[in-house]
């Protein structure tokens, strides 16, 4: 009886949002991998998709409290296979990400993202008092600190950039106060700089040409270039599946990863646009609603993690292809092409259901 109330209580709405997207996201990898060396990759999208509905079924049904429990060894098992990338992974355009091989090659700092969010949730929801201390502040910093510079080594500056709006979200419902605040944002404007040389050469080119975009059209601009012109190409309606001339003749590098979205308005068009980012939004305040209505702390900050991560990917992945935000290799969730990536937000979204289930249970 209470297997059958959950199952009715799972959010339908939810999951069929996050298929629409998916759905699009399948549509356009096909349309920009056709013909080309990456050609049937939708297929193998489509399993990893397959893959991940049941590990978020998985997830859903779980009670996360015995997941949040459990934290500690995740976070060590994490940590270790952050470090085991950097011996063992796969190198690829220059970047230790993988582990594995080929199609079963797994990117562990994907599914770091939502061990960090569940030892945030675990963390924060402990502490009993109204606002945070110096020390808090210090032993989040440090549990923050190790795998965003493990992430950063290997490098992979746009994923190690995610835990930042984790973190903030966390701080900000834990209580952070506003002295707090003001103090770490003059520490981060004084050692800003310092950043400048802990970046890669390729780093700094793409911070560049952000700053000055059209100084090297076909050069180090030549990707947010093709991009805009695919973007502003697609017009209200869009060309047509299949008939978007920069996607098909290959202009635009990295379409069926980092730029999907530039795939989508050629093709789709505006109208096509406003329907990706209006589901993205559902899903980002449906979230919200089970968040707002979850049982205890715990169920708070794990949804709202979510939340921050999914903003953060949409609002960067959209801005970085129409050029106001620089190229960080920040995928798009649900459509960009990529088994690691579409199975954490899978998994994270099956958690935001799993306190929607338990929203009622004493």
């Amino acid at each position: 009886m209470e297997r059958r109330r959950s199952l009715a209580d799972f959010d339908g709405w939810l999951l069929l949002a996050v298929l629409v997207l998916v759905g699009i996201g399948l549509l356009e990898i096909y349309s920009s991998t056709a013909h080309t060396k990456y050609a049937g990759l939708h297929v193998r999208q489509l399993y990893w998709v397959l893959l991940g509905l049941g590990f978020m079924w998985l997830a859903a049904f779980v009670d996360y409290h015995l997941i949040i429990e459990q934290t500690p060894l995740l976070y060590v098992v994490g940590v270790l296979l952050l470090t085991l990338v950097l011996f063992l992974g796969q190198t690829i355009f220059g970047s230790k990400r993988w582990l594995g091989y080929g199609a079963l090659s797994i990117q562990p700092a994907e599914i770091f993202k939502l061990i960090f969010i569940l030892t945030l949730a675990r963390y924060f929801s402990e502490r009993r008092v109204r606002t945070l201390s110096w020390v808090d502040l210090l032993q989040v910093g440090v549990l923050a600190g190790i795998p965003f510079v493990l992430i950063l080594m290997e490098p992979d500056l746009g994923t190690a950039l995610t835990f930042f709006p984790i973190l903030a979200m966390g701080l900000w419902l834990a209580g952070i106060r506003w002295k707090m605040v003001v103090t770490l944002a003059l520490a981060f404007l004084l050692i800003l700089p310092m950043g400048w040389f802990v970046l890669k050469p390729y780093q700094r080119d793409r911070l560049m040409t952000f700053v000055h975009s059209s100084a090297d059209p076909l050069g180090r601009g030549y990707q947010i270039a093709q991009s805009k012109i695919a973007v502003g190409s697609g017009g209200f309606l869009g060309k047509g599946f299949l008939k978007g001339s920069q996607n098909r003749l290959g202009f635009v590098p990295y379409r069926h990863t980092d730029f999907i979205f530039s795939v989508v308005a050629e093709e789709q068009g505006f109208l096509g646009v406003c329907v990706a980012l209006l589901l993205f939004l559902f899903i980002i305040f449906r979230s919200i609603q089970h968040a707002r209505s979850a049982r205890d702390r715990y169920g708070v900050f794990l949804v709202m993690g979510v939340v921050a991560l999914l903003a953060f990917h949409v609002f960067v992945n959209v801005g970085m292809v129409i050029g106001f935000m620089p190229v960080t290799g920040i995928p798009l969730p649900l459509m960009s092409s990529g088994g690691s990536n579409i199975m954490s937000v899978f998994l994270m979204l099956g958690l935001v259901n799993n306190v929607r289930l338990r929203r009622f249970i004493g």
